[in-house]
């Protein structure tokens, strides 16, 4: 990466690791609090859903506005506004207020990211989004672990402190982008594939993408209720959530490169099963502190591991013309499945107690695990066509990010394997092959890191020629 590049990306990575880390352990610490003072699980689903809502609305309709106002006074705009709400709700409790201004904090903070995610596509071409989309998800995760560290930190300080050090954050994080130079990215308005497409051409990746955005909400929102309801103080749920944000970072790039080596619905069946089992761990095991560390690690690999590998799956299917729209859709799927999340899953822990989060998760798990079975004895999974990208994008524009070069190859060559016209009519596609591909149209393996230099050189002429 050059070093132009890596200073064009540098301002609104700082700016993103900044608001993150407040970010990272607002949602924990409203939960603690709403408990603290008496609130159902139902009413604590409902606040955490109003972010939820939020951040759908935002990425549908943010661009719009990024369109007419520019990137760096659209992002002080955003982020002003987080830090508006989030101090609000540090002066006065009221679960109804909170839900309002949840509601509207959401849809600042995927402007934010629209901002950031948008940037980072236009400051480099597709042979170097890897690498920009690296770059984004360490600072994502890490300001979100060390967010979470920061819960029983500031939250020593006083009643007012923690909302005070949020506000303070998403303040700092204009900086960066206002003393970078008055450029901004030019985008196109996002215009993702339908939701009725998107089951037509992967029914798998739709459900596996609304799925995740279940399994995610409700991790983040109401899994600090159960770990407070079992007794740990708030710095000790600070380190728990750490823990779980640290396991969906270190074990879902492993994850999604063994799922470039293997058919990914099964290995999507397998993580479902995985999330069921830890779900069942969670249950019935004695959950000493270590012990519980250990299956919140695993958990968090599990659960964020389940979208990035339902788009690839996508992809592996998609047309190269429908790859963005395609990732804007799923992404719209999973913002779908967030939104409701904490109501459907709130009232069954009202129900069944603290318990019925995993009972939940349990249950999640086994549907997805005979939906996936299902889909994978109807029609098998296509070849790999590119490798895995362990994406989190908040925005339909930021989806774009995981649209890489090599993603692009692979589809082109499926196309000539597949008639994919009726899956998306409006999408141009190649011609595909009657039969079996000649002698010399040989599958490229993209994902392959052990080829031979001599076959990756045969294969890129392939590519040439076919270009």
């Amino acid at each position: 990466m050059s070093r132009q590049l890596l200073v064009m990306a540098l301002a609104p990575l700082l700016g993103l690791f900044i608001l993150g880390i407040g970010n990272g352990f607002l949602a924990t610490l409203i939960t603690l609090r709403l408990d603290a003072a008496g609130e159902s699980p139902v009413v604590i689903g409902w606040v955490s859903s109003a972010y939820f809502i939020g951040l759908a609305l935002g990425a549908m309709f943010n661009d719009r506005l990024l369109l007419r106002i520019g990137h760096i006074r659209a992002y002080g705009s955003f982020a002003s506004l987080v830090a508006v709400t989030v101090l609000l709700q540090g002066l006065f409790f009221e679960p109804w207020a909170w839900f309002v201004l949840r509601l509207i904090g959401g849809w600042a903070t995927v402007g934010v990211y629209l901002v950031i995610e948008s940037w980072l596509l236009t400051a480099g071409d597709q042979k170097v989004r890897g690498r920009l989309l690296a770059l984004y998800m360490i600072s994502l995760y890490a300001a979100g672990a060390i967010g979470q560290l920061l819960l029983g930190v500031t939250d020593a300080m006083g009643v007012t402190a923690p909302f005070m050090v949020i506000g303070l954050l998403a303040s700092l994080s204009v900086l960066p982008m206002a003393m970078i130079p008055r450029v901004s990215p030019l985008i196109e308005h996002a215009e993702p594939l339908s939701p009725m497409r998107l089951i037509t051409l992967t029914p798998t990746g739709v459900m596996g993408s609304f799925g995740s955005g279940l399994a995610v909400a409700a991790v983040y929102s109401l899994l600090p209720l159960y770990l407070q309801r079992v007794g740990l103080t708030v710095s000790q749920i600070g380190q728990m959530m750490a823990v779980v944000v640290l396991g969906a970072m270190l074990l879902q790039y492993p994850i999604g490169r063994w799922s470039d080596r293997h058919d990914r619905q099964l290995v999507l069946i397998l993580i479902g099963a995985f999330c069921t089992l830890i779900s069942a761990g969670m249950l019935w095991l004695p959950l000493n502190p270590w012990v519980l560390a250990g299956l919140l690690f695993l958990l968090g690999g599990g659960v964020f591991a389940l979208y990035p590998v339902s788009v690839s799956h996508a992809a592996d299917r998609a047309p190269a013309g429908a790859l963005v729209r395609m990732s804007q859709g799923l992404l719209l799927i999973n913002a779908i499945g967030s939104t409701v999340s904490p109501p459907m899953i709130s009232p069954v822990m009202a129900t069944l107690g603290d318990a019925g989060l995993f009972w939940a998760f349990g249950a999640l798990g086994l549907f997805l695990v005979g939906f996936f079975a299902w889909r994978r004895s109807v029609r098998p999974a296509p070849v790999p066509v590119a490798p895995f990208s362990p994406t989190t994008p908040m925005s339909s524009v930021g989806a774009e990010l995981a649209v890489t070069e090599e993603l692009v190859q692979g589809a082109i060559e499926h196309e000539h394997m597949e008639d994919l016209s009726d899956a998306v009519p409006e999408v141009e596609v190649a011609e595909p092959l009657v039969g079996p591909p000649a002698a010399d149209e040989t599958h490229v393996v993209y994902y392959d890191d052990d080829e031979p230099e001599e076959e990756a050189s045969s294969n890129a002429e392939l590519q040439e020629s076919r270009g």
